[in-house]
């Protein structure tokens, strides 16, 4: 059975021995980081700080600082059996009726909302149980955290922000960090490039008064990973969730907006943005391992607060990384792999290392079949959704393990001739890529680290790998134990 609720997981963690409660008083300014940066470091529990000074709502941190627990919040294996899920969805699509990519991907899309998987609509909802509008609303009364000494302020950090496209009546979820500017009030960053934004132009371009706006904090764990899943503008995450679940989320109405709201959230802000009105938002310790910038943004005006009677604050922090969005960004990676060969279908793997945070570097494998065809990869992968934003793609032969980032560097570095093999172009950056001179625009590297052939231009013979021959492979593991060499390592297949 899936968790109903952000309760049953931290339940199911404290059985498995994952999650410690803190009843020592703690500060919410910096000292919650520290802490919960430290047991990031050290692989220890999920935290609940249950004695916040000046609050007597508990904070909830680390969640997902793990493969295990990411595997756990997911009830998987592995993120790869989600995977394997979703690919014998994509083999009914390749072997059905619709010709051509977009048409396949509106009937995958069509396949995900059957059954099971569809949100299903409640009343009396958990979320809902208290009630604060006009002067009882007053964010402060939350143990919001500040995460990093340069921060502009106290930070909602795991929000799922729920807006509908004024166009379509689509809702989106989205995770956009959110700087506190007083009791009803917030910033609401969205990148140029994410759904919610793109919502918030629509609304301008209408003239709307304002766009409405919600925010759930907490939830079932598999919803609140979907918030951070890069999905198409007309694919509702909530459906993801119930993919990922194998069973419907719940939801319920907002009280004062016209919008779904998960009904087992801990926490529900409602209320607006408008349209044309921005304030400076920032600066902000960012997942890249640098401070943001300050700029200007969206306001978010909170009208109305719904909360459950003994709330669980959540939150997290991001900085140099690994920080908790890594592991839940190797979840989306894995996932979305499937996808990504059914439009490429030459493309054997992809790992986004921590380094790269996700946007900055791509490791691809392939299998090569014709000349140029590692330049096709690269080019199709910069046409795919916010991959388009990446700003370096580097492809290998697909014998080569792109989790091994050894290995891959050493192939990269033997097997380019940089007079041929980089590919050089200007599009979309990411909004806190630091290095360009220009923000959201400028250049990105696509590296060609395949075998060539003649027919790419490499006019000798390219040299094989060194490997030893299977047969004295054999031969010295017979022979190990007889040289005496047990004790220090094991032969190969033991």
């Amino acid at each position: 059975m899936p968790y109903q609720d952000l309760r049953e997981f931290v339940g199911f963690l404290e059985s498995k021995g994952d999650l410690r409660r803190i009843s020592a008083p703690v500060d919410p300014e910096l000292e919650i980081t520290e802490i919960a940066h430290r047991m990031l470091r050290a692989d220890g529990p999920a935290l609940l700080f249950e004695n916040v000074v000046g609050y007597d709502i508990p904070v909830l941190i680390n969640l997902f600082c793990s493969n295990r627990r990411m595997n756990w919040a997911l009830e998987v294996e592995s993120a790869d059996e989600l995977a394997a899920r979703l690919e014998s969805m994509i083999d009914l699509v390749q072997g059905g009726p619709p010709s051509g990519i977009v048409n396949k991907l509106r009937t995958l899309g069509s396949l995900v909302h059957v059954g099971s998987y569809q949100p299903r609509t409640v009343n009396n909802a958990p979320c809902q149980e208290v009630v604060l509008t006009g002067d009882q609303v007053n964010l402060y009364d939350l143990p919001i955290i500040k995460c990093w000494p340069e921060d502009a302020g106290p930070y909602i950090t795991l929000p799922l922000v729920i807006t509908k496209d004024p166009e379509t009546g689509t809702q989106n979820y989205g995770i956009y960090r959110m700087q506190v500017y007083d009791r009803c009030t917030t910033g609401m960053h969205w990148q140029t490039h994410k759904v919610g934004a793109r919502h918030y132009r629509s609304s301008a371009e209408r003239a709307d008064d304002r766009l409405e706006v919600a925010v759930a904090l907490g939830g079932d764990p598999a919803s609140i990973w979907t918030g951070s899943a890069p999905l198409p503008p007309d694919i509702d995450e909530m459906v993801l969730a119930g993919f990922v679940r194998d069973r419907g989320v719940e939801l319920t109405p907002a009280k004062t907006v016209d919008l779904m709201v998960p009904a087992h959230a801990e926490i529900v802000l409602e209320g607006y943005v408008t349209p044309g009105e921005e304030r400076t938002e920032g600066p902000f310790g960012d997942h890249t391992g640098y401070y943001s910038l300050a700029e200007p943004y969206p306001v978010f005006h909170v009208t109305t607060i719904t909360r459950r009677r003994n709330p669980i604050y959540p939150t997290t922090f991001v900085g140099r990384p690994p920080t908790e969005d890594y592991w839940m960004g190797k979840v989306t990676e894995r996932v979305f792999l499937p996808l990504i060969r059914l439009i490429l279908p030459e493309v054997v793997d992809i790992n986004m290392p921590a380094e790269g945070i996700f946007h900055n570097l791509v490791l691809v494998s392939m299998k090569k079949e014709y000349p140029g065809q590692a330049r096709k990869v690269i080019y199709g992968l910069w046409g795919l959704g916010l991959l388009s934003l990446t700003k370096v793609i580097v492809v290998v032969d697909d014998f080569v393990d792109v989790q091994n980032a050894s290995e891959v560097a050493w192939r990269v570095a033997n097997n380019i001739n940089p007079g041929t093999d980089l590919i050089v172009v200007e599009g979309p950056i990411d909004d806190l890529d630091v290095a360009s001179p220009t923000p959201r625009f400028g250049s990105k590297l696509g590296i060609d680290a395949t075998r060539k052939g003649p027919e790419e231009g490499y006019r000798r013979e390219w040299p094989p790998d060194i490997e030893m021959s299977e047969d004295i492979r054999e031969r010295v593991s017979r022979r190990w134990s007889e040289l005496g060499l047990d004790e220090i390592v094991a032969p190969p297949g033991r």
